[in-house]
């Protein structure tokens, strides 16, 4: 794949939106890196750079609940990727679909 200029935050990240590719809901944000990137292309699943544990983080690899990345597409400003993907179970953690269920009143 041709690598667009994209432009990573001065901690080397760049968010990810990622989407279910057949419904368009939004599933999560994350982050990723150069490298979680590349690993991403390469595997065909996300993988992201976990803040918290500043450590690569392959989605689903200890719960099942991977992503297909059926198409990875990035913004007009090259500052935002968006992840399109064939899930393979809940994207949150609490075991909901999506990690937007709350709503804000």
């Amino acid at each position: 794949m041709d690598m667009p200029e994209l432009r990573y935050d001065k901690n080397g990240l760049i968010p990810c939106v990622v989407q279910d590719a057949s419904t368009l809901q939004v599933l999560m944000v994350a982050w990723m890196n150069a490298e979680s990137l590349r690993l991403t292309q390469e595997k065909g699943e996300t993988v992201f750079w976990s803040r918290s544990r500043q450590e690569l983080w392959h989605k689903g690899a200890t719960s099942g609940n991977t992503q297909k990345v059926i198409e990875l597409r990035y913004d007009c400003d090259g500052d935002t990727l968006l992840a399109l993907v064939d899930p393979a179970g809940p994207a949150c953690h609490t075991g909901e679909t999506s990690c937007f269920f709350r709503t804000l009143s």
